[in-house]
């Protein structure tokens, strides 16, 4: 590489438009959940043809498996059908009435079945936070549109709140 050049202005063609998913903003249940959620999503948008590949990526490694993702109209009322992703198609439903509300659900062929809060994009990032862990807590009762609610007023959320 010559010198004062970047390394991405010293790559190669190829290597210049390489793009890389960022990491999700994701946290899961260490084990088996004992609660309504298996963790909580943040992603940075509501596009979700931008943002569901990087999730899926991180939780369903084998590329060939099937993945059905279940997702609140209301929460994603432009969601494509499908949604493409490196090495795969990713099929996309709407909830059925009744469903809660900030829940995506992603049916992963290897890995099993997750329920996780959507933390919406806009959410400032302490209350992202707190919620990112309150879902991630196996004790946590609360479903995810009382976590919330909840975030919203300010209060705790989780199994150490006065909601427990």
């Amino acid at each position: 590489m010559e010198p004062g050049r970047t390394s991405a202005e010293g790559a190669s063609g190829a290597d210049a438009h390489t793009y890389r998913m960022p990491i999700p903003r994701l946290t899961l249940t260490p084990d088996a959940s004992h609660g309504p959620l298996d963790g909580a999503w943040w992603p940075r948008c509501d596009a979700l043809e931008l943002e569901l590949p990087s999730l899926v990526g991180s939780l369903e490694p084998d590329p060939a498996a099937t993945i059905r993702v279940t997702v609140g109209p209301a929460e994603w009322r432009d969601a494509p059908h499908t949604v493409m992703a490196p090495g795969r198609v990713i099929a996309v439903e709407p909830a059925g009435p009744g469903s809660e509300a900030h829940v995506i659900t992603l049916d992963c062929g290897t890995v099993g079945r997750w329920v996780l809060l959507v933390v919406p994009p806009g959410e400032p990032a302490g209350t992202a936070a707190r919620l990112l862990a309150a879902a991630a807590d196996p004790e946590n009762p609360l479903t995810a549109a009382r976590m919330l609610a909840l975030a919203e007023t300010g209060r705790p959320v989780g199994t150490t709140g006065e909601e427990k």
